[in-house]
Parts: C-alpha cells; structure tokens; sequence
C-alpha cells in the first residue's frame, strides 16, 4: 500500500532510500497491528488498525516531509545567499586591499615630504632666531645710545635753560 502511495511522491533520495522508507512504513503498520494485540490481551479493549489509518500515516509523513524539505530548501537559500554575499565581500575586501597598498605608498611619500618640508621650516625658523637675536643685540645697542643722547640732551636743555636768561639779557642788549 505505501509502495502505491509513494511510488509518485518526490522524496529527494535514491531509489533505494525510497524502497527503505516503504517497507519501515509497513515495518510500522506491523508494529502497530501488534501492539494492538497487546492491548486487547492486557486490557480486554479493541482497538484496531484500519487501511484509513495507515493511510492517515503515510499522509502524515507527507506532509511533515513537504514541511521539513520547505525548510531545508529556505535554509539551504539563505546559505546560499550568504555564501554569495561573504564572496562578494571577499572580492571588495581584495580590492580595498589592493588600494590601500597603493594609499600607504602615497601617504609614504607625502610623509617623507611633509618631514623634508618640516626639517627647511625648523631650519629657516632656527636661523630667524639667530637674525632676531643679532637685531635684538643692535636694537639694545642703539637704544643705549639713544639713551645716553637723551641723557645728554637733557643735561644740555638744563644747561640751556640755566643759560637763557643771559642769552636773553644778550638779545635784548642788541636791539
């Protein structure tokens, strides 16, 4: 009986897994019969097994095969989804790779330029502080002198001022 009702059901096995599935369905049917004899033995209760509930069995494996082949398909669909997404990656991580070999030999060599750069700044700002100091020197010089001219200058004011009245005499004399 399940050798008919199978025979057109798609199991995705051999032959052979097919035909072992059909004679356990009736290994089963068997097994089912006799426990049922067991039980009228034990409890003096009938129970039997009809072609309609054999026929429930194998509907049954059915539909618990479709259910579980559905599942395995989903599943073995999103493996494939994510294998094709890990290549996919795979093959964008090879190229961002590939361009930052060529990024770090180009920041390579701006940093050499940045550093050769930095080494003429350190060297110009060092001999501007050496021309600073050496016009600080000249500055603190003339303003010594500077300085001492106002010194003088001041002296040579109060001594004018100390000489005004007779200069003042002198022009007033002449006149």
């Amino acid at each position: 009986v399940a050798q008919h009702f199978l025979v057109s059901y798609h199991i995705e096995c051999t032959d052979e897994v097919k035909q072992s599935v059909v004679n356990t369905m009736g290994t089963f049917q068997d097994i089912v019969a006799e426990k049922c004899i067991e039980y009228f033995e034990r409890y003096r209760r009938r129970t039997f097994v009809t072609p309609k509930s054999y026929l429930s069995f194998i509907g049954g494996y059915k539909a618990i095969y479709k259910e579980k082949f559905s599942n395995v398909g989903s599943l073995s669909e999103r493996i494939r989804t994510g294998l094709a997404k890990l290549m996919e990656a795979e093959v964008s991580v090879n190229q961002l790779s590939k361009e930052l070999v060529m990024k770090e030999k180009d920041l390579a060599v701006a940093s050499k330029k940045a550093d050769e750069v930095l080494l003429e700044v350190t060297m110009k700002a060092q001999a501007a502080e050496k021309v600073k100091m050496q016009v600080q020197k000249v500055k603190d010089k003339a303003q010594a002198i500077v300085d001492d001219i106002a010194i003088d200058k001041a002296a040579a004011e109060e001594k004018l001022e100390a000489a005004r009245p007779a200069l003042e005499e002198a022009e007033a004399a002449l006149q």
